[in-house]
């Protein structure tokens, strides 16, 4: 089991930043990737970025050269740095990690709102 808690959400202008951070807890020696989706309303659950253990990484298009996300494994943090932040961008962001021991599954934490004001 792996746990995962957020935090760092908030209310922005357009044009600001915000960090957001996640927690991972348990059987975190497990995690192969971890990352951020976010969802705003009446919208689908969308990939934002993730990190492999391996630290390769993976963007959406449209938050390519503003969001930034890290991993740092001896602490079991993963962070998303977000920069010219856009109204668009408005949603619940979710950490979530995928796991593999002898299945592959998924976790999510709970997730953390970013409102982005314009």
């Amino acid at each position: 089991q792996v746990q995962l808690v957020e935090s760092g959400g908030g209310l922005v202008q357009a044009g600001g930043s915000l960090t957001l951070s996640c927690a991972a807890s348990g059987s975190t020696f497990s995690i192969a990737t971890i990352g951020w989706y976010r969802q705003a309303p009446g919208k689908q659950r969308e990939l934002v970025a993730d990190i492999t253990s391996g630290g390769s990484t993976t963007y959406a298009d449209s938050v390519k050269g503003r969001f930034t996300i890290s991993r740092e494994n001896a602490n079991n943090m993963v962070y998303l740095q977000m920069n010219s932040l856009k109204p668009e961008d408005t949603a619940v962001y979710y950490c979530s990690a995928v796991a593999v021991v002898r299945t592959i599954v998924r976790y999510w934490g709970q997730g953390t709102q970013v409102t982005v004001s314009s």
